[in-house]
């Protein structure tokens, strides 16, 4: 299983993520290749649709006071659903599927949700400060969202401005 992180404007980030059904072998592999593709890209969030699989599947590892990602650390978050939420923050948010672009966006302050384990146990998580953010911010993907929709018109504009002037300019790199 060789997975690549899809960049924006790939259309395929735009796909509704589905629920997983089975919890075998398949998905455990799937799981253990996403952290591999998550870490090697500095990434401390990834949706499975990011890699091309629309299936509601999140992973997450919040670095430490250290910045390291220990593997015990590592949150596998299957089919959630966010059951409260409180009070609002702002935080800059960046994507791997949005790479080099940071920027302010709203969110819920805490975010309580119910998901499955690998194994297919249901339990509930309540997460508050940067795991609250990337718990949302993932969910947007398996939405078929991305945070850069949350800006403001002029924002947004001056993204897509910034964008394609990036993109321009990698082109005339090779």
């Amino acid at each position: 299983m060789n997975l690549t992180i899809l960049t924006y404007p790939d259309k395929r980030l735009k796909q509704i993520s589905k629920d997983v059904a089975v919890f075998d072998a398949k998905l455990h592999q799937l799981l253990n290749e996403m952290n591999k593709v998550m870490l090697g890209s500095n990434g401390i969030g990834l949706a499975a649709i990011q890699v091309n699989f629309p299936l509601n599947i999140l992973i997450l590892n919040i670095p430490n006071s250290d910045g390291d990602q220990p593997p015990e650390n590592l949150m596998e978050i299957i089919n959630p659903v966010i059951i409260k939420k409180n009070g609002t923050t702002s935080y800059q948010e960046g994507c791997l599927s949005v790479p080099g672009f940071y920027e302010d966006v709203d969110r819920f302050e805490t975010v309580s949700i119910s998901y499955q384990d690998r194994h297919g146990n249901t339990k509930t998580l309540d997460a508050d400060e940067l795991l609250s953010i990337a718990i949302q911010h993932e969910m947007d993907h398996l939405a078929g969202k991305l945070f850069i929709e949350k800006l403001s018109y002029s924002r947004r504009k001056k993204f897509e401005k910034e964008y394609k002037r990036a993109l321009k300019e990698k082109k005339e790199e090779y």
